[in-house]
Order: C-alpha cells, then structure tokens, then sequence
C-alpha cells in the first residue's frame, strides 16, 4: 500500500487524496487552516464551460472533466452521506445584438462536432429563461453542459469521504510517502521563490450569496456576472477580479457594484436580501491552466495548484492525472497543465 500525504485541504488536495483513496493508497491531508479555508471556501459554483471553438488541450480536458464531474460527485456523496450540491443544471446567456447571434450559432454548430453529442449549446426563444432577464433580440443561449455546486458543502463532503474510506484529514502531521502540494495562493508564491520567478500569483475576487429560493434553474450569465441558484435556496453571484488589492479578505464597494450591477440585469434579485459575503485570494497560474506534475527539484513531490476560477469544474480530471502520476509514475498531464508550462 502506497502512503502520500497532501498539503492542503482546497477542492484539488481533496479530490487528489480521494482519487488516490480509491486507487488503494493510504492518504493523509494536511492543512493547518483546516477543510476549504483558502479560495475553495467560496461560494459561487459555476462548473462552466469554455465555449466550443478555437478547440485546444485545455478545454478538452475540462470539458472531459465536466462530464465525469457527475459520478465523481456521486461516489463521493454515496461514500461519505454529505451532499456536494452538485446539479447540472445547464446555463442560460442573453443574446445582445446580431453580431453575437452568429457567434452563439457558429459555437452551437462546434459544439456538436467538438462535445460529442454529450451536450448541447443552441440559441433558444427567451420564453424558455424562467429568469426573465432582459434579451434584445428575444434568444437566448442555453447549454446543457453547465453544472452547480455549492463549493464550502463540495469540501466538507470530500473531507467526509475520504475519512469513511480510511483517509485522515489533519491540521498538522509529518509527511509520509510522495508529497502532493496543493497549498493554493501561498504555495504559488512558496514555489515561485524556490524557483527564482514567478510561476503565478494571487488574485483577489469577492461575491455575494442571496436568499432567494428558485429550485432547479439555470444559472446565469449575464453583465460579466455568474448567477448561480443552489439547492439550498440560495442564490450566488460572482465575482471581481482584482489583481491589486490592500486587504484580501476584505468585502468593500467593488461586491457592492457586483450586487448592484446583478440586481439590475435580473429583476427577481431586486428584493433577495444578501446572507453571505465572501473574498478572497484564487491562485492563477502563469500559463492560466492549472499546474500540474513533479515538483522541479524535489523529487518525490508534486504541485497541483492553479485552480483559478476553474478548480472545481477540473477537479475530477485533475485528482485522475494526479492519481496516474503519484500512484504509477504515468504522466496523463495535458500539454500547458505541466509545471514546466509555468515557467519562463
């Protein structure tokens, strides 16, 4: 039975320990701040896809990764008896003017040729948004492919399962076995300074939950803006980008804005009163993609960081490339996922 500790209890250390739990390894999780304290304790959810064009690796793999993300959920609830939230609920986008009309057809047509029949993307009558947002020219875009999950709730049942399956979850421990980092903000930073240049840094966002109970809808996007029902009768919106900031857990004017900003493209937000503000730091890898493979110079060490905005859409192909690389040295890591993409 092969050990590996993981430093850090984000969506991709959680779900890198589960899969290797499963492949009959004994896991250890080490995080002193405890399960989804960093950016994986957010609260928007928005497994989107990238739009069908311009095909590359990365948007093969997470479009593979979307697809597996229902029974990747599914076992990990069943092993563990708590909900992830998960649903794929699909995602709705106003269409604003002819230009991006043909866009959305050029992309419907893509998608059934690039997303295999395993989902759909086409532009549909605006009756069908049960949002009722605004549509100039009265269509919207639906995909199919779309999914939610409540991302604090996602963390607590990957902590459940992997401790139903033998797995320790701990604030502190010594190392054992291979190593795999997945420290988030600070360990890009740890290993940009190990490494004498910066492989990716930290980026504030900020969002904002309602109380608004709308079942099964779609999510939105719309403005800039995720609108993402939960099953809990909440509803999200997310979120700043913001590359300068003077206090990263700070909520200020600019969740205001976003609020604002949601309150006016979706009517029925007008009156949800916000329960929750969140922000906080989201690591971004140089190369955008997540980073992914052997820790240069350490042998027996591994990075899985990057997440971005992506982690939780990516993480069940992220924890199976992992899982391939740590438990049986074969290295499944898409081109511009690879440490090494990072790198000058």
């Amino acid at each position: 039975m092969q050990d590996v500790t993981v430093y850090g209890a984000g969506i991709f250390g959680l779900s890198v320990a589960w899969a290797c739990l499963t492949r009959g390894a004994r896991v250890q999780v080490i995080d002193p701040h405890g399960p989804g304290a960093g950016a994986s304790g957010g609260i928007v959810g928005a497994l989107a896809p990238h739009v069908p064009e311009n095909w590359n690796p990365k948007k093969a793999f997470q479009f593979d990764s979307l697809l597996a993300a229902e029974g990747f959920w599914a076992a990990v609830e069943n092993a563990g008896g708590v909900a992830s939230g998960y649903g794929r609920t699909g995602r709705i986008q106003p269409v604003a003017d002819p230009q991006a009309h043909d866009r959305a057809d050029a992309r419907g047509a893509g998608a059934q040729d690039l997303w295999r029949g395993q989902a759909a993307w086409s532009v549909t009558d605006a009756a069908s948004d049960p949002w009722g947002v605004a549509a100039p020219l009265g269509v919207v875009i639906h995909d199919s492919l779309t999914a939610r999950i409540h991302p604090r709730r996602a963390c607590d049942a990957l902590v459940a399962a992997i401790r139903a399956r033998g797995g320790a979850v701990l604030g502190e421990g010594a190392a054992r076995g291979a190593v795999v980092w997945a420290t988030g903000a600070a360990g890009l930073q740890d290993l940009s300074r190990e490494l004498g240049q910066e492989v990716g840094r930290p980026i504030k966002g900020q969002a904002a939950l309602l109380k608004l109970d709308t079942g099964d809808a779609p999510q939105l996007f719309v403005d800039g803006l995720h609108v993402v029902p939960h099953a809990d009768g909440t509803v999200a919106i997310g979120s700043t980008t913001e590359r300068d900031y003077d206090d990263p857990s700070a909520c200020d004017a600019l969740l205001d804005d976003v609020v604002a900003r949601a309150r006016t493209a979706v009517p029925r937000l007008a009156e949800a009163p916000v329960i929750a503000r969140w922000a906080g730091l989201r690591p971004r890898a140089r190369s955008r993609a997540p980073m992914l493979g052997a820790w240069p110079g350490r042998p027996g060490h591994y990075v899985a960081n990057g997440g971005f905005k992506i982690g939780f859409g990516m993480a069940p192909g992220v924890a199976g490339v992992m899982a391939d690389l740590v438990l049986e040295g074969r290295n499944s890591i898409p081109e511009g996922f690879r440490v090494a993409d990072s790198l000058r």
